[in-house]
């Protein structure tokens, strides 16, 4: 079973497909969740299980206000984003769910990172203060809200971080969003997560993931 923690207080980066229906399942397990939008007064239609609209702010001040910080930005923009606030985000925990989504000539997909790095090493490496981690990023985001809820624990969700805390807390949002977390390594560990990887597009339950990535060899 995760172990519990204290409310956080989180931020949400990109008012997405991915960042949306995490907001409101931290939202509904008791968490403070501010939406981080370039364009804040654009960022509409978002409401808490409640039925109260959410107010949006800009990046820099959903992150000050945070201790855990969601990066699920469209992938092209996450450099500029980290360039502006890799400051701001010393010293929090950073989950990143951006996928760097590439076609190979035959059409599969490839992670734009390339050989040997993963896109969670190379977040790390970009915010050296920060404890990185990787979730939310195989399973179709289009389900994250119906499976969570409809089905809260029975789908298992992928994730990796290098920092215990950083771990810790991931995976207690991860059940927060009513799934099971399970556990891949380190973050140069975590390639089954990116495009191309063994878990990318693929949901299933916790032991269906652990077969999946390789885990009970």
């Amino acid at each position: 079973m995760t172990a519990s923690l204290p409310p956080l207080s989180i931020a949400v980066l990109g008012a997405g497909n991915i960042g949306r229906p995490l907001a409101r399942h931290w939202l509904a397990a008791g968490h403070t969740v501010a939406i981080g939008s370039r364009a804040p007064g654009e960022a509409t239609g978002l409401a808490t299980p409640a039925g109260a609209p959410v107010t949006t702010v800009g990046h820099a001040e959903a992150v000050d206000a945070a201790d855990v910080v969601l990066l699920s930005v469209p992938h092209p923009a996450l450099d500029e984003v980290l360039d502006r606030l890799a400051d701001r985000l010393a010293g929090k925990t950073v989950i990143d769910a951006t996928s760097p989504i590439g076609l190979s000539d035959d059409g599969h997909f490839v992670s734009q990172q390339g050989p040997g790095v993963t896109q969670g090493s190379w977040t790390a490496k970009r915010l050296p203060s920060s404890a990185v981690a990787r979730a939310f990023t195989h399973f179709p985001d289009e389900l994250l809200w119906s499976r969570g809820t409809k089905q809260p624990h029975f789908w298992g969700m992928g994730l990796a971080a290098d920092d215990a805390d950083a771990r810790r807390t991931t995976e207690t949002l991860v059940h927060d969003a009513g799934f099971t977390p399970v556990w891949l390594g380190g973050l140069d560990a975590s390639a089954a997560l990116d495009p191309g990887g063994a878990l990318f597009g693929y949901f299933s339950t916790a032991a269906g993931l652990r077969t999946a990535a390789g885990l009970d060899r």
